[in-house]
């Protein structure tokens, strides 16, 4: 009887160290894998607020471009402009200019710019 108890102790005992083990390994690695992949999420976000707000900055601060009608969207690196307001061509060719002078810029569309 003894020695069923001791057998029985040691069966459970090694049960729950796999088990442990096993429990341990999956959970460890699944919130490693999520949690790299929303930082990837956050720094794009970060680098295309930091972005859209750089060009737009930088399009108010610029004499002969009407920075304040003109809207900036980013993604991924992409910035669009547009404007419900009509601007010149030089007007759009230099906006175009400044938003492809920024770090991380990848493309610039002004699509939605109407030229005059």
């Amino acid at each position: 009887m003894k020695k069923f108890a001791i057998a029985a102790a040691t069966a459970t005992a090694l049960t729950l160290t796999m088990a442990n083990a096993a429990f341990a390994q999956q959970t460890t690695q699944a919130p490693m894998m999520l949690a790299a992949g929303e930082v990837t999420k956050a720094k794009e976000a970060t680098s295309d607020t930091w972005i859209t707000t750089k060009v737009k900055a930088d399009l108010m601060t610029e004499k002969g471009v009407p920075g304040s009608d003109i809207k900036v969207e980013t993604n991924k690196g992409v910035v669009s402009l547009s404007s419900d307001m009509k601007v010149t061509e030089s007007q759009k060719e230099m906006a175009v200019s400044i938003a492809k002078k920024i770090k991380g810029v990848q493309a610039v569309s002004a699509d939605g710019l109407k030229a005059e």
